[in-house]
């Protein structure tokens, strides 16, 4: 995944683009990078690896290095950016979010017809920033160019360019399922993936862009280059999982819909039957935490912490490439209290279950400290697909997902016509889908929010959200 922040006023904007960047911390851990423009100096870049350590450690610095009315800057989990281009349409600085499914059909389309070239990283591979600047440089403007880009490229691409002339062009992707917020200060404006970095940084919110919208900033105002598509289809993530907590996205905020998703969780067990005797609802920190308190208000069963992670040193785990590192870090910042763990029966509320390799080893460390009965409950329904428009849930092969694991092993790819059955809880294949994952995972019994439920907790109707994880519906 990842993040970014731009501003543009009348003073200097690197304080405010250093600490909006920043804020965005949650959102990837291999690499940050601010671009600056000033009118004396011209266009600025700095880029760090940001793996070990945090992003205001590796830019406290830039304030000696750098100065600009008008700056952009990123966190992400993929490649290192923003990139300084120099083109036909002009120099520029740029920084997407998003994911680019057919990188290579676009390098070979591109090198064919151009004889241009790209810089190769570690095994050949390419920044995909570098692709999207290359598509957009196909066109003699930069709303063209952006147009061109999000047209041929199969995913999801958000777009910050800032240009030669000290202006901030955003484009948010066609169908929004990234956020794009716009933000008003005395100043100047700023754009921004999380609305609290704005007010944060003395900005009131605007609005989100809308789907496919492209504008451009100045200090003084913000100039639509291209009004926004009807169609829209927002990740649902961004609420269950990916969204800091006092964010909001399209009006909603992330905290106050997780607590909703909670208690429309214990609303569905009550009314099917499956609210278990249990001593404390726990959540698994720190998203289905807030999911685990709305759950424990509908159902009037105490919440609690049983387990608490440590984070002094060990601050982040935001989704790394490897397996074994993700266990590994979850492991170690798991530290148990023991007197709300041994004897006591738990039922705990996840965001949401991929693989289910987590969750395998923190059930097992919850036995290992005595708990008597450990129950799951999802926010999110079962991950049936993995995501091709966004990073969350994008394993190796579907196989990977243990939603899809257990159909095979229940009925092998003839199973896969019926995954309608088996999302479903009240279906006799829900009901073995869900006890086979159960009896997997080391649960006594285990449940997932609806399709139904979460657009309910998140007050956006299904055909405007991205569900296509869950149904595969595009």
């Amino acid at each position: 995944m990842g993040g970014f922040f731009g501003a543009v006023g009348h003073k200097d904007v690197l304080s405010d683009v250093y600490f909006g960047a920043d804020y965005h911390s949650h959102l990837g851990t291999k690499s940050g990078g601010m671009a600056a423009y000033d009118p004396e100096i011209g266009l600025q870049r700095n880029i760090h690896n940001i793996q070990n350590t945090q992003f205001r450690t590796k830019f406290g610095h830039i304030f000696n290095d750098m100065q600009g009315t008008a700056a952009i800057g990123c966190i992400n989990d993929s490649n290192p950016q923003p990139l300084l281009i120099r083109s036909n349409i002009g120099t520029y600085a740029i920084c997407f979010v998003g994911i680019i499914n057919n990188a290579d059909a676009l390098i070979k389309t591109y090198l064919s017809f151009s004889g241009g070239h790209f810089e190769a990283m570690t095994g050949g591979k390419v920044n995909s920033t570098e692709i999207v600047a290359a598509l957009i440089n196909q066109k003699s403007n930069y709303l063209e160019g952006l147009h061109f880009a999000q047209n041929v490229i199969e995913g999801t691409a958000s777009i910050l360019i800032l240009t030669d002339e000290g202006k901030i062009i955003a484009a948010r992707d066609k169908v929004g399922r990234i956020p794009v917020i716009l933000g008003k200060g005395k100043d100047g404006y700023c754009v921004s993936f999380e609305s609290f970095a704005c007010h944060k940084l003395g900005y009131s919110v605007e609005r989100d862009l809308g789907p496919g919208e492209i504008v451009e900033l100045s200090a003084d105002e913000v100039k639509v280059l291209q009004q926004p598509y009807d169609k829209r289809k927002v990740c649902a993530f961004l609420w269950t999982y990916y969204g800091y907590p006092t964010t909001n996205y399209e009006g909603i905020n992330v905290e106050c819909m997780r607590c909703r998703n909670g208690e429309i969780l214990a609303r569905q067990d009550k009314e099917n039957g499956r609210m278990p005797e249990i001593d404390y609802v726990g959540g698994v920190p720190d998203s289905g935490t807030p999911h685990a308190i709305g759950y424990a208000n509908y159902s009037k069963i105490p919440f609690a912490r049983p387990f608490i992670k440590y984070t002094p040193t060990w601050p982040r785990s935001f989704t790394p490439t490897s397996e074994r590192e993700r266990s590994q870090i979850a492991k170690m910042k798991q530290v148990p209290v023991q007197e709300l763990i041994k004897d006591k029966k738990l039922l705990f509320v996840d965001d949401s279950i991929v693989r289910g390799n987590q969750l395998r080893e923190t059930v097992d460390f919850l036995y290992d400290n005595g708990a008597k009965e450990v129950h799951m409950r999802s926010a999110c329904p079962p991950i049936m697909y993995g995501c091709k428009f966004l990073s969350f849930s994008r394993p190796t092969g579907d196989y990977d997902l243990i939603s899809r694991a257990a159909i095979i092993d229940l009925e092998g790819e003839e199973g896969f016509k019926y995954i309608d059955e088996y999302r479903d809880g009240t279906t006799e294949r829900g009901r073995k889908m869900r006890e086979y994952i159960a009896r997997e995972l080391g649960f006594e019994s285990i449940e997932f929010q609806t399709v139904e439920g979460a657009c309910e907790a998140i007050g956006i109707s299904a055909d405007e959200l991205c569900t296509y994880c869950w149904d595969g519906k595009e």
